[in-house]
């Protein structure tokens, strides 16, 4: 098997993994972009526009719309900085605690759904693999990936 023919497998899979992520989240009324966001406020508050973006590879202008529905809908909640009233930290609020492990769980489903045809061993070995080729992208922005 080339290389080439390994992508294109590796990409018909990212697809259904995100095709059934996506189908679970339309159960809850909202796009993936909107709970990655709230999901990675969850995990890292309180974090920073700029750094929330860093994170789940969006640009800053992209992360500030969405945070400013997000503020609206009440998921989260913006916090000046105690040292410098200028900075604003993100948190979520406790609709948006409660919205993030709710998604987080139908990530979780629709990933072992997917994974299920594999032993153990073959997850540890494949999440090995993709450890080794994300490591450049990790490396070059520093960033956590959401799971």
């Amino acid at each position: 098997m080339t290389a080439a023919q390994v992508a294109d497998e590796f990409s018909r899979a990212a697809k259904v993994l995100v095709r059934r992520f996506d189908e679970r989240l339309g159960e809850h009324g909202v796009s993936t972009p909107r709970s990655r966001l709230v999901v990675e406020v969850a995990r890292s508050q309180p974090v920073r526009v700029t750094e929330l973006a860093l994170a789940i590879g969006i640009t800053q202008g992209t992360a500030s719309s969405l945070v400013e529905a997000l503020v609206r809908d009440g998921l989260l909640e913006r916090q000046a900085s105690a040292d410098d009233r200028r900075s604003v930290f993100l948190r979520v609020t406790a609709q948006g605690a409660a919205l993030a492990q709710e998604w987080t769980a139908g990530y979780e489903r629709a990933a072992e759904e997917l994974f299920s045809p594999l032993s153990s061993e073959q997850l540890s070995t494949l999440a090995e693999i993709l450890g080794i080729l994300g490591a450049d992208e990790a490396d070059a922005d520093g960033a956590a990936r959401l799971g």
